[in-house]
């Protein structure tokens, strides 16, 4: 591949996608809502779609030169691949917390970041940190309910994200652009 040809608005639609469809599964999971389901079920997805294809559009983003979606899906990717490798494994609840407390600063910083690239982004960025930041408490402190309440904002930001790759292949409105590609170019003025 050519390093001038750039992934464009094409990576970063098919990072939320993989973003929205693992936030999903793993809140949906973490609510309890589906009997027999559980977050742990959703380890290959997180695994594999939100791990190896994240950090794979975090990278081609990077080498496009576009360093906020880069850095975001290659974080996000890190993130995935590393809970769905380990999910299941027999870890203190204190060490939990203390992992997800730690993605939750980066969902902070990525929260921040998008500050320019839309309300859609930033919110799903935010209600990633705000999940990741109730998961970590219900671990310390071992309350269920705060886990599920966590589960249901982290399947609210996959929902978010899957209709903002959605509405921008299906050129649908959304509070980043009512519908306008990224990579199109600015109105002349």
């Amino acid at each position: 591949m050519d390093k001038d040809v750039s992934a464009g608005s094409s990576t970063s639609t098919l990072g939320q996608l993989a973003l929205g469809l693992t936030l999903l599964a793993f809140g949906l999971g973490s609510t309890g809502v589906i009997a027999n389901v559980g977050a742990t079920d959703a380890s290959s997805l997180a695994t594999w779609v939100g791990g190896v294809a994240l950090f794979v559009c975090g990278v081609l983003a990077l080498r496009g030169g576009d360093t906020r979606t880069g850095t975001a899906y290659a974080g996000l990717g890190a993130f995935w691949f590393t809970w769905g490798s380990g999910a299941g494994a027999q870890v203190s609840a204190e060490a939990m917390g203390l992992f997800l407390l730690l993605w939750a600063l980066l969902a902070l910083t990525l929260t921040a970041a998008a500050s320019g690239g839309g309300l859609l982004g930033q919110g799903v960025y935010g209600l990633l940190f705000l999940a990741l930041l109730l998961l970590a408490v219900a671990s310390f402190a071992d309350v269920s309910a705060l886990g599920k309440a966590g589960g249901w904002v982290a399947a609210v930001a996959g929902l978010a994200a899957w209709y903002g790759a959605t509405a921008e292949l299906a050129g649908w409105p959304t509070l980043a652009g009512r519908g306008a590609r990224a990579d199109a170019a600015p109105a002349a003025g």
